[in-house]
């Protein structure tokens, strides 16, 4: 799967994240829980440089929960401050104050000495498309502030957003990057819904995600869709095929409607009907 997708739109917000970040005191930077590293923009480091930064899992009601405490464990051993949330419940988010005070201690300290007393505390949140920076935003102000949805593309400029004595945030549309060197990342990042369908091959992407829940989450798979141990073996394709004949995915001549069946497979995967579902682990 050989996919370079880096429209005008992304290099104006390359611009425009790099030419905000002194306006900030740190970075919020938003991961999916269910691809840690696959989600990371590459490019943010350094545009952050030593900006204080806290790494959100976001998305953990999504992922596998013991691989993502395998991936918190691994981002603290490279020195990260990193927490695990859902923005939908509000699960995790006790933990976001603490690591914020923990990575600007030393900007704090020093302006306590010199007598300064701040009244908020100013946050650029970034992360790539369809990561859910506009739900953990509304989650964190405790209001509909920012434009959510199930695509990505919904944020498309930045936007300053007050949180009574705490935060000033300011959300920035997603942002990808140039190039994706390895393909297994693009694939990855198409399996969530953040390139968008419209330029994908359905049916490839559906097969190849087939045939990564088979090696690794074969119990979820045959659950929900009733197969058996035989039908795991055979490949992706005539398992998507197995898949639309259950699910009444039928034409006109009896024949299967592949690309019907590849929409029904992406997206329960993306609403977790499948189940929680971890798509990369650390080396």
């Amino acid at each position: 799967m050989n996919l370079q997708w880096f429209p005008g739109h992304m290099a104006k917000t390359r611009r425009m994240i790099t030419e905000n970040m002194k306006l900030v005191d740190a970075v919020v930077e938003l991961l999916d829980a269910r691809l840690p590293l696959s989600s990371r923009n590459p490019e943010i480091d350094r545009i952050v440089g030593s900006k204080p930064r806290v790494l959100v899992l976001n998305k953990a009601d999504m992922a596998d929960h013991n691989a993502t405490e395998v991936w918190k464990n691994w981002f603290n051993e490279k020195g990260y401050a990193v927490i695990a949330v859902d923005s939908q419940s509000g699960r995790g988010f006790s933990a976001l104050e603490p690591a914020i005070r923990r990575v600007m201690k030393e900007k704090l300290e020093r302006e306590r000495a010199r007598g300064i007393q701040r009244s908020s505390i100013r946050l650029m949140v970034v992360g790539i498309p369809n990561v859910g920076k506009s739900s953990f935003i509304n989650r964190l102000a405790g209001r509909g502030a920012a434009r959510t949805g199930d695509r990505p593309g919904i944020t498309t400029a930045k936007q300053w957003i007050r949180i009574a004595g705490k935060y000033e945030l300011l959300d920035t549309p997603g942002i990808l990057w140039p190039k994706f060197e390895d393909p297994e990342v693009a694939k990855r990042i198409a399996f969530t819904g953040g390139i968008r369908d419209e330029i994908m091959d359905l049916e490839e992407l559906s097969c190849e995600l087939l045939g990564f829940l088979s090696a690794h989450y074969a119990d979820m798979l045959k659950a929900r869709y009733k197969l058996e141990d035989g039908q795991l073996k055979e490949s992706s394709y005539d398992l998507l095929m197995q898949i639309g004949k259950k699910r009444g995915c039928i034409v006109s001549g009896g024949n299967i409607d592949t690309l019907r069946a590849a929409s029904l497979v992406l997206d329960d995967f993306r609403s977790v009907r499948i189940g929680t579902i971890t798509l990369e682990m650390p080396e």
